[in-house]
């Protein structure tokens, strides 16, 4: 007798209720109520905390149950921040020069605006011309679509080329990271379009609200952010649930057998590569509105690196794991690094967490590994399942 999907999958409604008891007690917490017990900036980093648990989940997904250590999932990511990004810094800059030029006598022409606004943005690289990849940065929809159509389409062709060469292991990590690294490096030059460095900024005004406070935007964005990551985690659990679950796990245990058996295993994992991209484009589409700001240093292989180690610590193999350990890693990371950590005087040297907050990471990522490899996560496996 089949199993339904809630009985398969029973820390569903687990972490449906426990996400909406938080949402609601964040909510009714903010200063956007009026209560003011959570600050405004705390809301944010909360929401930023959701973004980067959808991410772990979709880095779970491929690399827990499929078994693809992928190294470059935080540049779909981070691909997702700049397509929302680039509309997001068009239309405010455009309100701006609409602003600037409204008390001329003469109107300005379509061009002239164009051109203010090319030199408002691109100004700090020394440009004034739209290169080609702003052509739709004034459509929201368009924009909003090239957040799945480019991490998917990329993931797509990498995914395609890697698998048909059955590419597997540590060289296709290796093949992940450097496709990280090129992207990153490319985003570095000023040429490339997306202000090099600089990266894009001011995102967290969105444009046609500005007079709204930033406590109702901020909510808001922790209710859109709460409300994708509930669904990523039901969408993936449903993923991982029957056949295709058991195939893409067999394909992580043991990839020739899964194959003589007569799948087609570049197909699933080429699957899994790219929806699995495509969620993270959207994750980081909601992270950086909340952020303000994306340079390319977010989308270097250290980052993807980072979100190995979430999934790790959490639990790998368990979605629930992958968000325990991106809220984790996430929300101390904010505590040592934000000041929150007191420094620690030894009297010969004096402990200041921002600079070893990293180390502590390693030192935990490898307590981890070789005593404790079911991750938090694994604490939890008997209260949201039965023992087979």
């Amino acid at each position: 007798m089949n199993k339904s999907f809630i009985a398969q999958n029973p820390s569903v409604l687990w972490f449906l209720a426990a996400l909406g008891l938080f949402t609601l007690a964040v909510t009714l917490l903010s200063e956007a109520t009026g209560v003011g017990f959570i600050s405004t900036s705390f809301v944010k980093t909360l929401g930023k905390t959701l973004c980067l648990c959808l991410i772990a989940i979709a880095m779970d997904v491929v690399w827990g149950y499929c078994g693809i250590l992928s190294l470059g999932h935080f540049a779909f990511f981070g691909i997702g921040g700049y397509a929302v990004g680039m509309w997001l810094m068009y239309a405010r800059t455009e309100g701006i020069v609409l602003d600037s030029l409204s008390g001329q006598v003469i109107p300005p022409t379509p061009q002239e605006i164009s051109d203010a606004i090319g030199n408002q943005i691109f100004g700090v690289v020394g440009s004034s011309d739209f290169p080609l990849i702003w052509a739709f940065a004034d459509n929201l929809f368009l924009q909003l679509a090239m957040v799945v159509l480019i991490p998917g389409l990329l993931a797509l062709v990498f995914g395609w080329l890697a698998f048909r060469s059955r590419v597997t292991g540590v060289y296709l990590s290796i093949l992940t990271q450097a496709m990280t690294l090129a992207l990153s490096l490319y985003l570095f030059q000023n040429d490339s379009g997306l202000r090099g460095n600089n990266g894009l900024s001011g995102l967290q005004n969105i444009p046609g609200f500005e007079a709204t406070p930033q406590a109702t935007i901020s909510i808001v964005f922790f209710l859109v952010s709460a409300l994708a990551l509930g669904l990523g985690y039901v969408f993936f659990a449903w993923v991982i649930s029957g056949k295709m679950g058991s195939v893409v796990k067999g394909i992580r245990d043991n990839e020739a057998r899964v194959r003589f058996l007569g799948y087609h295993v570049e197909s699933y994992k080429l699957f899994i590569f790219t929806i699995t991209a495509i969620i993270s484009g959207i994750a980081g589409a909601l992270y950086y509105p909340q952020a303000g700001i994306i340079n390319p240093g977010e989308i270097a292989p250290i980052t993807s690196i980072y979100l190995a180690v979430w999934v790790a610590i959490g639990g790998r193999g368990r979605l629930y794991g992958a968000v325990i350990g991106a809220a984790f890693v996430s929300l101390l990371s904010s505590w040592f690094t934000g000041g929150g950590a007191p420094d620690i005087n030894l009297g010969f040297y004096t402990i200041q967490w921002t600079d070893w907050w990293l180390v502590l990471l390693g030192l935990s990522f490898v307590a981890v590994t070789l005593f404790f490899p079911k991750g938090i996560g694994g604490l939890f496996d008997y209260l949201v399942r039965k023992p087979s």
